[in-house]
């Protein structure tokens, strides 16, 4: 068994933030990256709004740089997955896919969360290409253009409020014949004059050569009225939700009912003293990058404060 005095799991900004910190502060860390190095930000092509980067980044790019600037300072970053975990008591025991065991004094969670679709093969055929689950991150890319967003609740109407700003014109699929979104943003979509709302519509395919052309959906899909309706939009947006990746700790650490990870007050803390969760997993708001990296900043300084008591 391998012992450390701040373990970190997941690879994303959160992680490699919370990574940088720690070895800076003399802890070092050892970081489980998981399944998917550098997290959910790899699958984006370009990312613009991140400080620092006047020209557009890749997410690979951006995570990689992260995790050298982590190496650099002494983090030790480990490519197996977490299966196991026992928050019991102090040291920490954590097993991984590669059959290895560490005792850690401390644990921060950074496991991020993964963006529902629809399930469509074209949904990935087309990623990065014009589908994607951030309208904030990639709405900047369709200005003057026509895209549709794929949801009824409260997301998709603020993604699609937001797209507008910027859009030609926004069409929102809704499954139902309802809205699940507030009132407020209710209202507010129904002032927008550049976004109509297609009712008891399904998007069954995503079309194109190179990229997103168009969609093909539904309207009151497996009844008698069904009928099919073709839309030509560069882009696609699918706000249906999120999954954090928080399983495996959901039975030891405090979370609310969509499964992100209940941290105590503008700290990282957890129910758990010495385990701490930052980014995505902790976060159903913001699903940011630099949000992520500055809560695994956080993270890192409340491992710090931690440590220096006990």
């Amino acid at each position: 068994m391998k012992s450390t005095k701040c373990l970190i799991i997941g690879s994303g900004p959160a992680g490699y933030t919370a990574a940088i910190y720690a070895s800076r502060a003399g802890f070092k860390p050892v970081l489980l990256a998981g399944p998917m190095q550098g997290g959910q930000l790899t699958t984006t092509n370009e990312i613009e709004n991140y400080p620092g980067f006047p020209n557009p980044v890749s997410g690979f790019e951006l995570t990689d740089l992260m995790r050298q600037q982590a190496q650099r300072f002494g983090a030790e970053i480990v490519a197996e997955t977490v299966t196991s975990a026992d928050f019991s008591k102090r040291p920490f025991a954590v097993g991984t896919d590669g059959g290895q065991s560490y005792s850690a004094d401390t644990v921060i969670i950074a496991t991020g969360a993964t963006a529902k679709y629809l399930g469509l093969p074209s949904e990935k055929k087309f990623m990065g290409m014009g589908v994607s689950a951030c309208a904030v991150c990639d709405g900047f890319f369709y200005r003057g253009k026509d895209v549709i967003v794929v949801g009824g609740g409260d997301t998709a109407a603020s993604d699609a409020l937001y797209l507008s700003q910027m859009c030609r014109k926004v069409y929102l699929a809704v499954r139902k014949n309802y809205l699940r979104a507030s009132e407020v943003l209710q209202q507010r979509l129904r002032d927008a004059e550049n976004i109509e709302i297609l009712f008891e519509h399904n998007v069954t395919e995503i079309v194109g050569t190179d990229g997103v052309e168009g969609v093909t959906l539904k309207y009151r899909m497996g009844t008698a009225d069904e009928k099919e309706l073709s839309l030509p939009v560069s882009g696609y947006f699918a706000a249906i939700g999120r999954v954090p990746q928080t399983e495996l700790f959901a039975s030891q650490v405090d979370c609310d009912d969509n499964g992100y990870i209940i941290t105590d007050g503008l700290s990282t803390e957890t129910n758990i003293e010495g385990v701490f969760a930052c980014g995505d997993c902790a976060d159903p708001i913001y699903r940011q990058a630099v949000v992520a990296a500055g809560s695994g900043c956080k993270a890192a300084l409340d491992v710090e404060r931690f440590l220096s008591k006990h």
